[in-house]
């Protein structure tokens, strides 16, 4: 076993330790930003991006660039696209950290912890199905998805996972979904954070999808000790 199958849990991500108590209402807009990137429609977009004008800059790029993982570039393009008419904030001149690829062995490295962090006790079985599918999914997952993108310290972990939850539940993906609220459970998001981002997204969702993922969401919790220890009596 490499040593990205060695990583003590307990340990990963240890300068990533915010914890988010509560859904505020700037998070609650970035969630929906996210969710709607993800699976919304152009005018559905245009309308979230308005909305999302007065939050921090940094913010807003950090999620419209890590949609790109769950939407594709071209969502991700027309929402940039959108945001920097909208915002008036221009991009940074340059971005080193992402550009040069002499960095690569620094975005694997952060991206084995943050995946742990995010993973806990089931990283390793993560990389071993992933790397069934296909080892190059499994190096750009860490590499790419979990190291040069979701590690940017721009963003915190928390809030990144919410926003994960948010776009794989409006773009129907109960598998990842599963997977991301035990992740944000783990990276140090609330139960009532967790579940308030599902609220948030109610007016997206149909019947059918709002009682899915509440039902799923009660399981994880009900399951996962990091919900029961912080969900109050």
């Amino acid at each position: 076993m490499d040593d990205a199958r060695t990583i003590p849990v307990t340990h990963a991500g240890a300068d990533r330790a915010t914890v988010l108590a509560s859904l505020d209402d700037d998070t609650r807009t970035l969630v929906r930003l996210a969710g709607i990137v993800a699976a919304g429609s152009e005018d559905e977009m245009r309308v979230a991006v308005a909305a999302a004008k007065h939050l921090p800059a940094p913010w807003v790029d950090e999620v419209l660039l890590q949609s790109y993982l769950f939407a594709g570039f071209p969502r991700t393009l027309n929402a940039l696209r959108e945001w920097r008419r909208v915002s008036g904030h221009h991009a940074p001149a340059r971005d080193d950290d992402a550009a040069d690829p002499a960095n690569a062995p620094h975005w694997r490295a952060r991206g084995e912890v943050t995946c742990a962090t995010v993973y806990g006790d089931m990283y390793d079985k993560l990389r071993d199905n992933i790397a069934a599918l296909h080892p190059a999914i499994d190096a750009w997952m860490v590499t790419d998805g979990y190291g040069k993108i979701l590690s940017r310290p721009a963003l915190d972990l928390p809030r990144r996972e919410l926003c994960i939850v948010a776009a794989c539940a409006l773009a129907r993906q109960d598998r990842q979904l599963h997977s991301h609220l035990h992740g944000a459970l783990n990276v140090g998001a609330s139960p009532l954070a967790i579940g308030a981002t599902l609220d948030a997204l109610d007016d997206l969702l149909d019947a059918d999808a709002r009682t899915r993922y509440r039902l799923l969401w009660q399981r994880v919790r009900n399951s996962h000790p990091a919900a029961s220890a912080r969900t109050p009596a």
